[in-house]
């Protein structure tokens, strides 16, 4: 995720083919009855699955998801027409990647979210972890920056005065008191290197998708709302009436039943919060 090359338009089309997405660009007609929506395999796709496809098709649409196991093509897609819309990434990614790769995508809303978490296959707590431990860390700079602040919260690093907690890199590790050993991988490589690093932080998609719990995880990080995942769409399309029906969906009572019921354990949105309090 680190390294973001913008695909060509042979090698887009070659992906979109193969998951079976051809015919599915943007519609010219503004009574668009087919939604494609794009999300990482795992829980942001089970989302759409268990809780939005069901109410929109029944406002008559047709709802298909594509899964994707990068954080790089979905935004791509999405711009170029092949979605309608996402959901994978929070705000402070999807303006960095949309500004670097000049792609005209917005928030449309958020979506109830599993924080990232540090898990171990060797340590049964935090607190037993020697010096010198290794830890692998999402390499792309916004996920890093969000496990470089949970490691200063466990006090095993120390952050420069004045960091900046969006931004924030191994070079603002001003200190180092346990000797740990920064391992930058890609996300989704993250589970897997469990069997060969003493603990690593893995996003919570990429953790459900490949069957570890949130009751797992040793240490969780404090969600706040910059860091919720969100739903992207083009923002010429923010006012279309389909566009609307997807964020009236989420932030439903029928969606928030699904999310109690089947995604426990994730951080909830504001819209779903009011929900809960106007009960």
């Amino acid at each position: 995720m680190s390294v973001l090359r913008k695909p060509s338009l042979r090698q887009l089309a070659a992906a979109v083919a193969a998951l079976a997405l051809s015919g599915a660009a943007v519609a010219a007609d503004p009574a668009k009855k087919e939604i494609v929506f794009g999300a990482t395999a795992g829980p942001y796709s089970d989302q759409i699955k268990l809780g939005i496809k069901p109410i929109l098709e029944k406002q008559g649409y047709t709802v298909r998801v594509v899964e994707f196991n990068d954080y790089v093509q979905p935004n791509f897609a999405l711009a170029q027409g092949a979605l309608d819309a996402n959901a994978f990434q929070h705000v402070v990614y999807l303006q960095n990647f949309a500004t670097k790769n000049k792609l005209e995508l917005s928030e449309l809303v958020k979506v109830p979210t599993a924080p990232i978490a540090i898990y171990s296959r060797k340590y049964k707590s935090v607190d037993a972890a020697p010096e010198g431990v290794s830890v692998a860390v999402p390499n792309d700079p916004t996920n890093q920056a969000r496990a470089l602040v949970v490691l200063q919260e466990l006090g095993w690093v120390k952050l420069r005065e004045g960091y900046d907690p969006l931004r924030v890199s191994e070079k603002d590790v001003a200190a180092n008191p346990k000797k740990i050993k920064l391992i930058p991988l890609e996300a989704a490589q993250l589970p897997r290197s469990l069997e060969d690093t003493d603990y690593s932080f893995v996003n919570g998609n990429f953790a459900l998708a490949s069957g570890l719990k949130l009751t797992e995880a040793l240490a969780l990080e404090k969600t706040t709302p910059i860091y919720q995942n969100l739903v992207a769409v083009r923002t010429a399309d923010l006012s279309r009436p389909y566009v609307q029906d997807i964020a009236a969906a989420y932030r439903s009572r029928e969606f928030l039943a699904v999310t109690e019921k089947s995604f426990a354990g994730f951080v909830k949105t504001d819209d779903q919060r009011k929900l809960e309090a106007s009960r």
